[in-house]
């Protein structure tokens, strides 16, 4: 009996002693578990900084490769605007040797007409010598009156044949013209040496102004026409001093006009027909810019 009642002291016992070790277990696997999330935190939060860092020096590697296209780009803007600079003042150059060319030949040119007027112009009479007339002198003058031939009267001549015919008026037209060019005003000097052309179509000067016409075409953009001019002045004036100058002008309108090919045939046939002039050097650096 004294064993029965010990029973279900021993049998509580037992149990206490039971739940008591599963409660350590308890609190070990929570250690575990609390130890192992750190773990993966500590993991977690090495590998982000390590991805922060990486992207930090990605981002200042592209913001160094940004700084340094920013630099190349200012090079390569400031090699432009020299490089700019020098083909404005190219051809500014080119166009003051036009300048300087055309007006040296103009002045050429304006001598050889005053020259030619001076030649064709009638020779005075020369004046009677001084003296007292006798008597047989005067029977013989009215002798050779009454003997000679009638005097033709001169037909009048034309204000318009007259103007041709001044080779200062000329110069001083044609030097309006040009001053308007040079200035830049190409619509105006297109105007005054179209109005010069009509006003003096046989001076010698036509050709030239028949090539400012055209380079004033040019100037303004108007490529045809000014293709159309300089056909003109090669047309009416072929043997001109002017023709290989204005074929040049008929090749940087085509090539304005997106039309290479003509460009570089125009300019073959500067070299072909005039290969021993300034216009043929010309021609030749500029097929071989085109390449």
């Amino acid at each position: 009996m004294r064993r029965l009642a010990l029973l279900p002291a021993l049998l509580l016992s037992g149990v206490c002693h039971a739940w008591l070790f599963t409660d350590d277990e308890a609190h070990q696997k929570i250690s575990d578990m609390q130890l192992q999330n750190t773990q993966q935190q500590s993991k977690l939060e090495t590998r982000f900084a390590g991805l922060e860092s990486a992207q930090r020096a990605q981002g200042m590697e592209m913001l160094s490769q940004l700084e340094a296209l920013k630099s190349e780009l200012g090079k390569l803007r400031g090699q432009l605007e020299v490089q700019t600079h020098d083909i404005e003042g190219l051809q500014k150059r080119q166009r003051d040797l036009y300048v300087d060319v055309d007006t040296r030949l103009r002045q050429l040119e304006s001598a050889a007409a005053t020259a030619a007027a001076a030649a064709a112009a009638p020779l005075e009479e020369s004046p009677p010598k001084s003296g007292k007339d006798s008597k047989s002198g005067k029977d013989k003058k009215s002798s050779a009156k009454a003997n000679a031939a009638p005097v033709a009267v001169p037909a009048p001549v034309s204000a318009q044949k007259t103007a041709e015919a001044d080779p200062a008026e000329e110069a001083k037209t044609y030097d309006a013209a040009f001053n308007q060019f040079r200035g830049g005003n190409y619509q105006g000097a297109l105007t005054a040496f179209q109005a010069f052309n009509q006003a003096y179509p046989k001076s010698p000067l036509a050709p030239s102004a028949q090539y400012w016409i055209g380079n004033s075409y040019f100037n303004l953009k108007d490529f045809r026409s000014a293709i159309s001019s300089q056909q003109e002045l090669i047309s009416l004036y072929p043997k001109s001093p002017k023709v290989p100058d204005a074929l040049l002008n008929m090749a940087s309108s085509y090539q304005g006009m997106g039309d290479v090919g003509t460009a570089k045939k125009t300019l073959e046939d500067v070299l072909a027909r005039f290969p021993v002039s300034d216009a043929a050097d010309k021609a030749k650096y500029r097929l071989e810019s085109m390449k």
